[in-house]
């Protein structure tokens, strides 16, 4: 696999919850990956009613080895199973991080592992154009109303 992009929960559930779980694997075809760690958390929110239970059905997910399992381990603990187990295997596989939490976007550049989020999917959508900016927009917009704590209401100024 060439390098592969770890998706966390904080992008599995953004993308979910305005069906655009496809949009990752346009981008990025049998590249995108996350981790059994994340994929539990997913499943805690799924049960609970929060996210779509079948939203992710070809997400490929994979187990860590003794390696990372070990490298997550040494990780802050202010950091979750998820978020730990993400940036080993990111490290170690040499992948880029795709998440929205401020902690685990500062772990990974210190560890120099490209981080990215779902602003940063959303623009590479419209740049590539997978999406048109208004719809991306109004898609930003649908994540806002569902929780999604952006830092910006539009992408205007990032494509």
């Amino acid at each position: 696999m060439n390098r592969p992009i770890l998706l966390d929960n904080t992008v599995l559930s953004n993308l979910a919850l305005v069906e655009q779980t496809d949009l990752v694997f346009r981008l990025w075809p049998e590249r995108v990956i996350t981790t059994r760690e994340v994929w539990r958390e997913y499943e805690v929110a799924a049960q609970a009613g929060k996210l779509p239970p079948h939203a992710w059905s070809d997400l490929t997910v994979v187990e860590l080895t003794a390696y990372e399992k070990a490298s997550a381990a040494a990780f802050a603990s202010r950091l979750g199973a998820g978020e730990r187990s993400c940036l080993a295997v990111a490290q170690t596989r040499h992948g880029l991080l795709a998440s929205d939490d401020a902690d685990t976007r500062h772990a990974a550049q210190r560890l120099d592992i490209p981080v990215s989020g779902t602003l940063g999917i959303l623009v590479l959508a419209v740049r590539r154009q997978l999406l048109s900016l208004d719809r991306a927009n109004a898609l930003l917009a649908d994540m806002i109303a569902a929780g999604f704590r952006s830092p910006l209401a539009k992408l205007d100024t990032l494509v």
